[in-house]
Order: C-alpha cells, then sequence, then structure tokens
C-alpha cells in the first residue's frame, strides 16, 4: 500500500487539500493526512498537485515515430515519450493512407495492447482510425488518392482494437448504412470529422449512429447564420467534441464558450505529430513532408498539418486563458475522455475502485510522476 501525501488533489468536482491518496494497483481511498494506516509508502508531492492520469484520444505521433510506421518500436517509442507529459492511456491514430498501412499499424497495436499494460510507457487503450472514409474538400493534410467510401466491414473486421473511426457522414449512402451498420454491431465510436457535410447531414448523421466530433471547429463545415454546419450540430447534440488545445488550431477565446456550451462532452486533444518532442524542423507524416515550426505543422504548401502539443501543456493552455476551474480543466484531459470512449468505470478520475493512473505535478502541470496502475512508469 502507498500513499500521496502533501499535493492538492484534483477531483472531479473540486481540489482537495490536507488529503492524502491511499492506492495499490486502485486507489484504496482518499482520507485526511493524519489517518493514514502504518506501513503505507508515503510518496511526496513536494506541494504540488495530484491529478488522475491523462488520456489522449488523438496522436498520431511522438519522438519522430508515426503510428503509420506500423512498427512496434514506434509504438513504444511514443507511449515512452509521452507518459512523460502525464499520459497514461492513449488511441494510436492513423491516417489517410493506403489501407494495407493503416491494417498494419492496428494489427501492431493490436499485439502490443497487453504488454502496454506492463511497460514504462502510456498504456494504449485501442485505436483512432481518422480516415480513410473522409471528404476530399475538407482532407487538411491527408492524401486524397488514399480516400475511401466508408467501409463498416472493414471496421467490424477491427472492432476490437479501434475505439473511434473518424468519418465524413456524407460519403457514406443516402441511408448511413455504413454508420448505422457500426453503431449496430460494435462499440466502436463513430466519429465526425474531415467532414463538408451540412447542418441537416450532419443531425442526421447523429441519428444513425454518429456520437463523436473529431477537431473540433478543423477540417469541417464552419457556425455560419444561414450555413449553420457541423459545428452547429456539435453545438446542438450531445455528441462528444475533440479540442486541440495549442491555442492555434483553435483560439483560446472559445474555450469558456465551448466549456458552457458543452461542459463535460469536451475532450482536449493534441493530435501531435511525430515532431512532437522534437526541435524546429522537416519531419514526415504518413510518408508526406511536414515542416514544424513556432507551435504548428504545415504541409509545404503552408496546409496546417496539425500540432505538437504535449497534453498536460494543453491543460495549462485552457486553464490559463479562461475562466475554466482546473479540475473541469484536468476532466478535459481525463474523465471526458474516458467516458468517451466508455473507460469511466476504471479511467479518467481519482476515485476509489479506478484504477491507480496518477501523475503528480508543480503548480505549471510539469509532470514529476507518472503513475500507471500503481507503477511508477516516470519520475523526473
Amino acid at each position: 500500500m502507498k500513499a500521496i501525501v502533501n499535493g492538492k488533489i484534483i477531483l472531479k468536482d473540486r481540489i482537495l487539500e490536507g488529503y492524502a491518496v491511499l492506492y495499490t494497483n486502485v486507489i484504496e481511498g482518499i482520507l485526511p493526512a493524519d489517518k493514514l494506516p502504518e506501513g503505507v509508502e508515503i510518496l511526496d508531492a513536494k506541494g504540488g498537485y495530484v491529478a488522475p492520469g491523462l488520456i489522449d484520444l488523438h496522436i498520431h505521433g511522438y519522438l519522430g515515430k508515426d503510428v503509420c510506421d506500423g512498427e512496434a518500436d514506434s509504438i513504444r517509442t511514443i507511449a515512452g515519450g509521452i507518459v512523460k507529459n502525464g499520459v497514461t492511456g492513449f488511441l494510436p491514430t492513423t491516417m489517410t493512407v493506403d489501407m494495407k498501412v493503416i491494417r498494419k499499424a492496428l494489427e501492431v497495436c493490436r499485439d502490443l495492447k497487453d504488454e502496454s499494460k506492463e511497460w514504462q510507457g502510456s498504456a494504449i487503450l485501442g485505436c483512432h482510425v481518422e480516415g480513410p472514409f473522409i471528404s476530399e474538400s475538407k482532407k487538411g493534410a491527408q492524401d486524397a488518392k488514399y480516400i475511401l467510401k466508408p467501409d463498416a466491414a472493414f471496421v467490424k473486421e477491427y472492432a476490437d482494437i479501434i475505439r473511434i473511426i473518424t468519418l465524413a457522414p456524407e460519403t457514406d449512402t443516402e441511408d448511413f448504412a455504413a454508420i448505422r451498420e457500426i453503431a449496430r454491431d460494435t462499440d466502436v465510436v463513430v466519429s465526425m470529422g474531415h467532414t463538408s457535410a451540412d447542418y441537416e447531414t450532419a443531425m442526421k448523421g447523429t441519428e444513425a449512429g454518429v456520437k463523436h466530433v473529431t477537431h473540433l471547429f478543423n477540417a469541417m463545415t464552419p457556425l455560419a447564420h444561414r450555413a449553420p454546419g457541423v459545428v452547429t450540430a456539435a453545438f446542438n447534440t450531445d455528441m462528444t467534441c475533440e479540442l486541440i488545445v495549442d491555442t492555434f488550431h483553435v483560439k483560446p477565446c472559445f474555450y469558456d464558450l465551448l466549456y458552457k456550451i458543452k461542459g463535460r462532452k469536451l475532450c482536449f486533444i493534441t493530435d501531435c505529430l511525430p515532431a512532437g518532442g522534437l526541435p524546429y524542423g522537416e519531419y514526415t507524416l504518413g510518408g508526406t513532408k511536414i515542416i514544424y515550426r513556432d507551435i504548428v505543422c504545415r504541409l509545404e504548401d503552408g496546409t496546417v498539418a496539425g500540432s505538437v502539443l504535449p497534453l498536460n501543456k494543453g491543460v495549462f493552455n485552457v486553464y490559463t486563458n479562461s475562466s475554466i476551474p482546473l479540475y473541469e480543466c484536468v476532466n478535459g484531459a481525463s474523465l471526458n475522455p474516458a467516458t468517451a470512449i466508455g473507460l469511466e468505470k476504471t479511467k479518467g478520475s481519482i476515485e476509489v475502485g479506478k484504477d491507480a493512473d496518477i501523475i503528480i505535478t508543480d503548480a505549471e502541470f510539469n509532470v514529476n510522476k507518472t503513475i500507471i496502475g500503481g507503477t511508477i512508469r516516470y519520475e523526473a
């Protein structure tokens, strides 16, 4: 039995001081610091924050490695890098590339999932397949030559490892046959993204089974007073919504508004590319050259390709650029994403009985320790 003391404990609805978190592989108790049982091993948070482990639903790479490399060592490198950012669980994310490459990446992640529960990096919670079932007009940095029509049979084949599938609903059949089949026959979360759908199509897509929105605002039809678009459909439904919180992809002035509208349906993501954790320079994404400058990556033609954001920095970005309470900022990267993929009973918050996925940070949310399943996986 271990106890974390001398920290500000971030619960899902408040912050506690003068208390300790007692844990084994799960959280055993949250009790006054002077009521600890005898013989427990003490971890001193040194006045920092004690928070639930972060969950990244959308990350393509890190430290020069790409999920679409289809290599076990690439996944291990990504996991070993982001654990230092407080990420205890993640969805390795593919993109619109050759279907053979996507299949290989999914198979590698499937093979590694059990191993990832014990290794020194973040745990694989499943995969996010972003494309190839997208709209060419909203493809962003994705390669148009690999775009396909939605294929429910493919999703069902890999339903044991896919947690989220991003698709453009307007590319499905008129009655959304693929979306309906995926929603009916699997637990995969169907997400609307890289889509040129109008408001009416987006709303019909939600009725057919779309439950999530991939990087809200980015690569979709916007909110306009005579052409409401996908963004308005996201606001007018209870769909969970990803938000890239690097302060570039969506301006910080939206943070308060989005929280008021979506509340705990808002999931902070990084959409991090292989350039994450590396210095400025030229890298690749799915075999395409990208240029990393400032806080964003672009294709050679200037198209925005994605971020290099560490998720702990994203939490602090929202906290310092909004009036949202810190515990709700943390929920945005822990409880809310856990709920979006159906893991809220075991992950996402510091509650008795949940997995002991815990991070200890300083006042600016820099990570000092990352604990997964009660084991320290990273220590600064």
